[in-house]
């Protein structure tokens, strides 16, 4: 699945071919993702763009009178091409520029969003969410108060939006790993002094995954087509049964709230 580095990514490589020409057509070539295509985009025909951000894993591409909402989902992709160029298999939703280039979004297991946010209107699945983890709102003494409550582990504390956005399965397994902190260990009975080093680390990880374009699984490609490198440097994500990288301890695997968790038993107490 995309996480957050891999939709910066995507953000950083759209931008410059978005923001440049105005929109010529919009396209929906499949209606339903994980929710249907709002047709309420077609309302960008004409327009040209006011800004592109991210929000947690979604991108809002920003127009005078509202915003697309944009979720890659489990599978999904971004490709700047020609506007000649056939279309794909899974090429769900399409929108064409007036220099003749073409937005692609393709999605083979449907997982992912289209929506439409009018301005000065709220959507839903943005409320309530934690900070971005690359800002200063993201910082020890918050995630001291934020967990103060919280009695399941750490890792799945971490992973939870309304803690922080966009800390997703690999890089909450590796930030534990830089921190030294178990991924089992209870939240809110992890000290502050370790917590400082945790934030560190999810900057670190999340940072150096973003400059080198993100993590390479099974079905994130940059726009322009491009894998991300990231997946060559983790130090325990997916490497159970290998050395650890700092100790020679061999790296565990445990499944902990439904998902794979991979952590040295020596280097992370």
């Amino acid at each position: 699945m995309p996480e957050l580095p891999e939709v910066e990514t995507t953000r950083k490589g759209l931008e410059p071919y978005i923001l440049s020409s105005k929109v010529k057509a919009v396209n929906i070539h499949f209606k339903t993702l994980r929710w249907p295509i709002a047709i309420e985009t077609k309302s960008i025909e004409g327009l040209k763009s006011t800004g592109l951000e991210r929000r947690a894993k979604y991108l809002l591409w920003h127009f005078k009178h509202g915003t697309v909402v944009m979720h890659l989902g489990m599978s999904g992709a971004m490709r700047i091409v020609s506007s000649k160029e056939p279309l794909q298999k899974h090429d769900h939703f399409e929108v064409i520029f007036a220099n003749d280039k073409a937005l692609r979004f393709n999605d083979p297991r449907r997982f992912g969003a289209v929506l439409w946010q009018t301005k000065n209107q709220p959507l839903a699945i943005l409320d309530n969410l934690g900070p971005e983890p690359l800002t200063d709102k993201f910082n020890p003494e918050y995630l001291h108060q934020a967990l103060c409550k919280r009695k399941g582990a750490i890792k799945n504390a971490i992973m939870t939006n309304q803690v922080v956005v966009g800390v997703g399965n690999i890089y909450a397994s590796e930030a534990l790993f830089l921190a030294g902190i178990k991924p089992t260990a209870i939240a809110n009975k992890v000290s502050k002094v370790r917590l400082s080093k945790l934030v560190d680390a999810i900057k670190h990880v999340l940072a150096k995954a973003i400059a080198e374009g993100g993590t390479t699984l099974k079905d994130f490609t940059q726009t322009d087509g491009n894998p991300g490198y990231f997946a060559q440097q983790l130090n325990v994500y997916g490497r159970d049964g290998e050395a650890c990288l700092k100790c020679q301890s061999t790296i565990k695997r445990k499944v902990i709230g439904q998902r794979a968790s991979y952590y040295c038993g020596n280097c992370q107490r």
